[in-house]
């Protein structure tokens, strides 16, 4: 019986994450996890009581059943009471009514507090996603996260909706079946609970089995969503390298292979159960009827009580039937519900001090200060080493470099995704680390070497850093950039959907919307990270006049991919193995023959490493 619960073998191995987790989730039951959950379900406790008063008038209901049917067979048929009989089929039919009232009643609100709770949940959960630091998002895919916020959750809507008060339901008509058939005799009911230590082992081992192999389907239906979600926003790659059919067989024959192995394991766990209490209740069933039915034979017991002994023992194993279900279920949930605290309890690990300040409008000074930066996950490997720079107010600085020279981090550092291990990053004379995150990035904007757009207009996205702006400033925004004639031209126009990504137009328009998005926003800070590297010499020439509209009068760190598209800048600073090597004006640079110099004469003063 115990190789049931072994599970099909296979040779798929999974990437660490999935197994970390399944190695996480195999620590055993935490009741922590039961609390925590119904803690989300205590704004909703008057809907659940009266949600089971209900559950308790609709079980009551169906215990009395039975009881009236012994009475029709004893007092009525046997005794040959017409009157008797017919009262007594009247107040099964009146109580069976009753049962279907309370349960359509039960199920409306039930349904209702479920949905409010997902809905609490959710909201939760975006909103702590919202907050996460960036180096979660470095850690985590976004199909494993979705998976969380959708199939989990989704988990925990039908436990709430349809299995929290069914466990009630049915403990409460064990209860009453118990206390009926005890009653009316208790020999046979003896007989009938004769079984219950048998089901008391299979389902020990019921038990352990499912939140085992519950949690290897959790994990796979993570790392099946993560693998959809990479090869959904890398299509365009996947097809350009015709790799359609290699990422097929790696989806068939091993991520989806692997959630088929794991769900068949689970089922199968879940299998052995219900038959085991089906057989349970037929061995029940053949003891009542043939030892009650020699008793009747001796005229021990009436034929009403056989009977109704014989309807109460499918009374008495329904429920014990419904509960193996729920308690699949439940193992289901805790699994699911393991993944979401897992998540909610994630640290943000850059948060506004308790006593932060709003920072007020900036003039745009910027001062890195002895700056050093390394990763939580790589301390052994500096990004960043005693940086010292001061940016004046309105001053045009590129930053240059080989790739890992530690450009974007300090931009990182900046906007405030990250702080310094050491050293600290000032703007107008305020430590980051002491003025709320909003009030800094309010002010200021940042454009990227692939732009992102949001399933919407292209006016919305133009609107994205200022909601309340008006039409005429949007479109003088664009008109700024160089915008305007290509979106003029478009079906719509300002009203044309971009699709998410904004996949329907070219880099380039991408990229100017982006420009306007942020000339839009006004911010007296601006990072341009790489924003002209992947765009046609045309297209730049566009971008290149956007730029010197955009960066008048602003405080601006431009990461140059080309070289050629920094010359102009008030300041280029060269960074060599997360160092300041190097900073001047492009001619000064040159004379000097350093570092810029051979960057730039060994790449024809095009471009440099991204």
């Amino acid at each position: 019986m115990l190789s049931l619960f072994r599970g099909i073998r296979s040779d798929i191995t999974p990437p660490p994450y999935v197994l970390r987790s399944e190695a996480r989730y195999a620590q055993g039951y935490n009741p922590r996890v039961a609390r925590r959950l119904i803690a989300f379900v205590r704004p909703y406790a008057k809907t659940m009581l009266l949600s089971l008063v209900l559950m308790l008038g609709a079980t009551a209901a169906s215990v009395s059943g039975p009881y009236f049917v012994k009475i029709a067979i004893d007092q009525g048929i046997e005794a040959g009471n017409v009157v008797t009989l017919r009262n007594a089929m009247a107040l099964y039919l009146g109580v069976a009514l009753i049962q279907w009232v309370f349960t359509y009643l039960r199920v409306n609100l039930m349904a209702r507090a479920g949905q409010s709770v997902i809905y609490d949940l959710r909201n939760r959960l975006f909103e702590h996603l919202q907050a996460l630091s960036l180096s979660f998002f470095t850690r985590y895919s976004v199909g494993r996260v979705i998976t969380r916020v959708i199939n989990d959750v989704g988990t925990l809507r039908q436990f709430i909706t349809w299995a929290v008060l069914a466990i009630a339901r049915d403990l409460f008509a064990i209860l009453g079946v118990v206390v009926a058939m005890m009653s009316m005799n208790a020999r046979l009911s003896l007989m009938t609970f004769s079984v219950l230590p048998l089901m008391a082992v299979a389902t020990a081992l019921f038990r352990r089995a499912a939140r085992r192999q519950y949690r290897k389907v959790r994990a796979a239906v993570s790392w099946v969503n993560s693998v959809l979600a990479e090869n959904i926003n890398g299509v365009r790659v996947v097809q350009a390298f015709s790799r359609q059919e290699y990422n097929y067989r790696h989806f068939s024959q091993t991520v989806n292979r692997y959630h088929l192995e794991r769900t068949l394991d689970a089922a199968r766990v879940s299998a052995f159960f219900s038959p085991v209490v089906d057989l349970l209740g037929a061995v029940a069933t053949f003891l009542v009827v043939y030892l009650g039915g020699a008793a009747v034979l001796g005229e021990r017991v009436t034929p009403g009580v056989l009977v109704a002994f014989v309807l109460y023992i499918g009374r008495f194993f329904d429920p014990i039937r419904d509960l193996s279900r729920r308690f699949d279920t439940l193992q289901s949930t805790l699994v699911g519900g393991e993944r979401i605290l897992q998540l909610l309890d994630t640290p943000v690990e850059v948060q506004d001090a308790p006593d932060a300040v709003d920072l007020p409008p900036i003039r745009g000074e910027v001062r890195f200060e002895r700056v050093s930066f390394y990763y939580s996950d790589d301390p052994d490997t500096p990004v960043l080493r005693d940086v010292d720079l001061h940016v004046r107010p309105g001053e045009t600085v590129a930053l240059v470099g080989e790739t890992g020279a530690g450009k974007t981090t300090m931009i990182k550092l900046l906007a405030r995704f990250y702080d310094p291990t050491e050293g600290r990053v000032l703007v107008d004379g305020y430590d980051l680390r002491t003025v709320t995150q909003h009030s800094l990035r309010r002010q200021m904007g940042i454009v990227l070497q692939e732009p992102f757009l949001f399933n919407g207009t292209v006016k919305e996205n133009i609107l994205f850093g200022r909601p309340e702006a008006s039409d005429d400033e949007v479109v003088a925004a664009a008109r700024a950039v160089g915008a305007h004639e290509f979106i003029r031209q478009m079906r719509r126009g300002y009203d044309t959907p971009v699709a998410e990504g904004g996949v329907l137009l070219s880099v380039g328009q991408r990229q100017l919307i982006s420009f306007a998005r942020a000339l839009l926003a006004d911010p007296r800070i601006l990072i341009l990270d790489e924003a002209t590297s992947s765009v046609d010499t045309q297209t730049e020439q566009i971008i290149q006049r956007a730029l010197a509209r955009l960066l008048k009068g602003r405080t601006a760190f431009v990461i140059a991919h080309r070289l050629s598209t920094i010359t102009h800048a008030d300041r280029i600073v060269v960074l060599h193995d997360g160092r300041i090597v190097e900073q001047g004006t492009h001619g000064e640079l040159l004379a000097r023959q350093g570092m810029y110099y051979r960057l730039y004469r060994a790449l024809g003063g095009v471009s440099t490493a991204a």
